[in-house]
């Protein structure tokens, strides 16, 4: 059972709650002798305390943070370097984590992937960091086994930052919030709101994390109830949870669209700390004895059964019993979403070719990377298909352990060899199979993976090229029990276990004999080594007081997530590359996209060129023979770029990716009801991008002009409307808005990217 409340709640002493009423002051009064306000009680969570002691603003309402320490991984890496080296960087200020999970199969591209890889290392050397060499780990758990620290905040270029559990506020953004921390800058934002999970209970044997988080995210996603908050892990039920089962839930929280989280700490996380000889690192975390909470969701871990996700968003929920009970209404429904996910005519999606003798037949399980390759996870599907075989039809499982010394113990307590004699395949530490770079599966094919995603094409098929397949999210223990069915969907509830937990002992000379560790010695002489694919960023042009943007793509799905606007799967490889990775934006969403902004963009080449704008782009003449008619607008001096529309772009990753590419094709913005996360809107930003919003229906269509007069003065002076015209023979006008923005990020707008910000204060 998950309840999410209307109001905030105050909470005391941990385990009472107090809904914020007009009754609420005199109930705390008379049960508790104290009634706080309000202000002062939000001061009492975990988060507020953490924020206080690393904000550098002097103002709790307007945050300045300074992070602990950093980490990003393979496909984001060489681009953040890249823009910090332009930028100015000398050396690594804070401990800077370079881990090599994406791409680290090296098995496409030729030379690229291990470019990029030697890149990291020599960087690392020069500027003083540390290098996870391929197959080690996954970013997260390399960075939960060393990272991670009571109290402490992590900044990663990943949008699966999620250390809470451990008591580490940690937070996944693009790579130029980065930059940022590696030029000693800060990260900016209004004082999040805290939302309260209450957990209480005990989970039935067979459920797991995924479980756990999926019922989470299905309650809040869809109402944005956690939008750009912290979540904070309280109440009894968090000491019945292993510290490997929080930190599977803690993972799956960024699926909620929210900022961090936060749990509260106790003896097992203690432990933890001193499995992994870290023992300092450990600080005990608790709400005040009165804390106010913006919101709260109610989650009794008793009642919560077996869940999946279908196709094609981790909201998508439903336990697998209903879906069991109630399967071909059920995938009528998943069938009719995908409809809008995919937008594609030529493509003929059903599930319910999978049914077979009224049950649902799956082509493949995964149990993988940061949220389903941890130690228990593994341990426990080991135990259920223990004496079972997966079987010699469609059915495959792969099982990816988080990182090498999670494997090594796996190996040394017999777990590895129960996986293989099943028939499973077992693989060192690899994020592919959550971003479409491993276990591809079949046409048609359906997958049940314990990872993060189902997002359209990640599992890496193509709708372009009229491939499709998809997965559906689930726990590891569920996975394995349909497993030991030979593909046949089953709940880990169904299947009667011993399960044995063993203790898991972690072994640090893996790392201290294979991991550089450059911390306090960057040596300045060391040349970087630089991979014909590994290419500097374009220049990019400052934003002028008029511009003019055709609107070259026009989405209506209720959310485009980043993997729409760039994909992920082979893609990435080029993601050192930023002109090669730019000829994939939007390619299996709007496959026009590409040619239709470079076709702008030939118009402001031929501007900052001083040569004819109009003999680049003809149209552009009787576009602006309609401004003229309205408004004086000197070609010469009037950016011109193109613009997509979209509901609510940028749902899913962090890459910077979804944004950059977009301005390295001449992309000046992004008009919007709204903004899916914290993360895309602030890519957008520091690559000098326009965030528009427009809640209403929209007055242009894809290919219209639209100008906008006076915006460099707009930004500057902080103008709360600004006047928009659709050209044509009318200039019809409507109104534009950019939300909140900082000082520093008005002025990014306007030099028209970071690194052309950071010049100009060098």
């Amino acid at each position: 059972m998950i309840k999410l409340y209307d109001n905030g709640v105050y909470l005391v002493n941990g385990t009472e709650i107090v809904e914020d009423t007009a009754d609420s002051a005199a109930i705390l009064e008379q049960k508790y002798g104290k009634a706080p306000a309000k202000e002062e009680a939000a001061k009492g969570t975990m988060a507020y305390g953490i924020l206080e002691a690393h904000n550098t603003s002097g103002n709790m309402e307007q945050l300045q943070i300074k992070f602990d320490k950093l980490t990003s991984h393979d496909i984001t890496f060489v681009g953040i370097i890249q823009t910090a080296r332009a930028s100015g960087l000398e050396k690594f200020p804070v401990p800077y984590v370079l881990t090599n999970c994406h791409n680290s199969l090296c098995a496409v591209g030729g030379t690229i992937n291990e470019d990029d890889h030697m890149f990291g290392l020599s960087c690392a050397k020069k500027y003083g960091g540390i290098y996870v060499p391929p197959h080690q780990a996954v970013i997260h758990q390399f960075a939960r086994e060393m990272l991670a620290g009571g109290g402490k905040m992590v900044l990663g270029s990943d949008s699966h930052t999620r250390y809470g559990a451990l008591g580490t506020m940690a937070m996944g953004e693009g790579g130029p919030e980065l930059v940022k921390q590696l030029l000693n800058r800060t990260y900016d934002i209004a004082r999040p709101g805290v939302v309260a999970v209450y957990l209480t209970g005990k989970p039935q044997k067979g459920v797991g994390p995924q479980d756990i988080a999926l019922a989470i995210i299905g309650a809040v996603f869809g109402n944005g109830y956690v939008k750009n908050k912290v979540m904070e892990f309280v109440g009894d039920g968090v000491a019945n949870l292993s510290a490997d089962f929080r930190i599977g839930v803690d993972v799956m929280t960024t699926e909620t669209t929210c900022l961090s989280s936060i749990w509260t700490t106790d003896d097992q996380i203690k432990e933890f700390y001193e499995i992994h000889k870290r023992p300092e690192d450990y600080k005990e975390l608790k709400p005040a004895d009165v804390a106010y909470y913006d919101g709260m969701v109610y989650v009794d871990l008793s009642e919560i059964k077996p869940m999946i996700a279908m196709p094609f968003h981790p909201s998508n929920v439903y336990t697998i019993e209903e879906l069991n009970a109630n399967l071909m209404d059920i995938l009528d429904d998943v069938e009719k979403k995908a409809l809008v996910s995919l937008d594609n005519n030529n493509i003929k999606y059903t599930l319910k070719d999978k049914v077979r003798d009224g049950r649902l037949y799956v082509e493949q399980g995964v149990i993988a990377g940061c949220a389903g390759g941890g130690f228990e996870n593994i341990c426990d599907a080991a135990d259920i298909l223990r004496g079972n075989y997966i079987g010699a039809d469609e059915f495959s499982l792969s099982v990816y352990p988080s990182s090498q010394p999670v494997f090594m113990e796996l190996v040394k307590n017999g777990t590895i060899a129960d996986l293989m004699a099943t028939g499973a395949t077992v693989r060192s530490a690899f994020c592919g199979p959550c971003f479409g770079a491993g276990d591809v599966p079949p046409n048609n094919g359906l997958s049940i993976r314990h990872s993060t995603r189902n997002f359209p094409n990640r599992e890496g098929s193509k709708v372009t090229n009229g491939q499709i397949a998809s997965v559906a999210l689930m726990d590891a223990r569920s996975i394995a029990a349909t497993a030991a069915n030979q593909g046949y969907l089953t709940a880990a509830t169904d299947i009667d276990t011993d399960f044995k937990k063993p203790k898991y002992f972690f072994d640090s000379t893996i790392y201290e004999n294979r991991v550089y560790d450059g911390i306090g010695k960057a040596d300045a002489s060391i040349e970087i080594k630089f991979g014909p694919n590994i290419k500097d960023w374009p220049e990019m042009s400052a934003l002028t007081d008029n511009i003019v943007m055709k609107v070259v793509s026009e989405i209506h799905d209720p959310v485009t997530t980043t993997d729409e606007l760039i994909p992920s799967g082979e893609t990435s490889s080029f993601r050192s590359n930023p002109l090669g990775l730019a000829e994939f934006t939007l390619s299996r969403k709007d496959p026009e996209y590409v040619g239709k902004a470079k076709a702008v963009q030939m118009a402001e080449k031929a501007r900052i060129a001083g040569e004819d704008i109009f003999a680049a782009c003809p149209e552009l003449e009787e576009v602006f023979d309609k401004i003229h008619q309205k408004f004086p607008a000197e070609p010469k001096e009037t950016q011109i770029g193109s613009m997509i529309y979209a509901v609510k772009p940028g749902d899913g990753s962090a890459r910077e990716q979804a944004a950059s590419c977009q301005k390295v094709l001449g992309g000046m913005a992004n008009i919007a009801k709204e903004y899916a996360t914290k993360r895309y809107r602030s890519n957008l930003i520091n690559w000098g991008m326009l965030p528009f919003l427009y809640p209403e229906e929209i007055p242009f269509s894809n290919g219209d002009y639209i100008f906008v007069k006076d915006i460099k003065q707009a930004v500057k002076e902080k103008w709360d409307v600004i006047k928009a015209y659709v050209v044509g023979k009318d200039m019809k006008e409507f109104e534009l808005r950019l939300g909140d923005l900082t000082d520093d990020e008005r002025e990014i707008i306007e030099k028209g990217c970071l690194i052309n910000y950071y010049h100009s204060h060098m």
